[in-house]
């Protein structure tokens, strides 16, 4: 049965209509997953997050293409049919939680990646958590958050989850994604982002700083960095650095500025 079949037809035997609150959106197209496919390509031994697997259907798909799926999920309503989509997949490990307060590394074993069909409200909490424990991801998101992850600096996109996502990743590709292929269609149209995590990435405390700091250049954006920094208790920026606002400087010289103020 085709994914449009299987979730057209889960969604009629146990009575599912998408909570609008959750940002529910369910694939109907596997011509997605393909593409996602080939966009991150897995291994057979991947360890797999998926955020959101709602009735199953692109669950199943990476049951059948990796070692396993810890598939979070918050709404319990969809139990029963997620349950019936994955029935012949004894590599899921469905965890209902929410995804935004999960952190993966805590999962048993730990993903390595994350592959998700992330709703808008929490698709950039969910990926900045994970920045520190996944390596590789392919989401789909709205194209406005696809537009912020890798944005540039001086554009209007361009903002705290550009910097921390491209000081901890790369981009691989990227794909448009027409509003067709959900039930029902949202209002808007999506992307298909895949990225890996740079090897000179660095996190823990340091990352935690930096966070602090970039956030704080952010939180008042027509402020300059002296005035953003002071509002958050920060220490000065250099006298270089003073005048400018965060939007103009590249996450490489955000990262240095937040080395030479701790």
């Amino acid at each position: 049965m085709s994914g449009s079949q299987v979730t057209l037809a889960r969604m009629r035997e146990f009575g599912i209509r998408p909570d609008r609150d959750l940002g529910q959106h369910f694939l109907v197209d596997d011509n997605v997953l393909e593409v996602a496919g080939r966009l991150l390509p897995l291994d057979p031994g991947d360890v797999v997050l998926e955020v959101g697997p709602g009735l199953g259907v692109l669950t199943a798909w990476l049951a059948r293409r990796v070692a396993l799926v810890h598939a979070v999920e918050v709404d319990r309503r969809l139990e029963p049919a997620l349950t019936a989509t994955i029935a012949e997949a004894a590599n899921v490990h469905v965890v209902w939680a929410d995804a935004v307060r999960l952190d993966p590394a805590e999962l048993d074993p730990p993903p390595g990646v994350l592959v998700a069909n992330l709703p808008y409200k929490i698709a950039t909490p969910v990926v900045l958590r994970a920045l520190p424990a996944i390596e590789r991801f392919c989401v789909m998101v709205q194209r406005e958050i696809a537009d912020r992850f890798f944005a540039q600096p001086g554009t209007k996109a361009y903002g705290a989850v550009s910097v921390l996502v491209q000081l901890a990743c790369e981009r691989l590709g990227r794909r448009p994604v027409s509003r067709r292929v959900f039930a029902p269609e949202p209002n808007v149209d999506s992307a298909l982002l895949a990225f890996r995590r740079r090897p000179e990435a660095v996190f823990g405390d340091e990352w935690e700083w930096t966070s602090r700091v970039v956030h704080a250049g952010f939180a008042h954006r027509r402020k300059t960095l002296a005035n953003a920094l002071q509002l958050a208790g920060l220490p000065a920026p250099p006298a270089d650095l003073a005048g400018l606002r965060a939007e103009q400087l590249t996450p490489e010289r955000l990262a240095d500025l937040a080395r030479d103020l701790r």
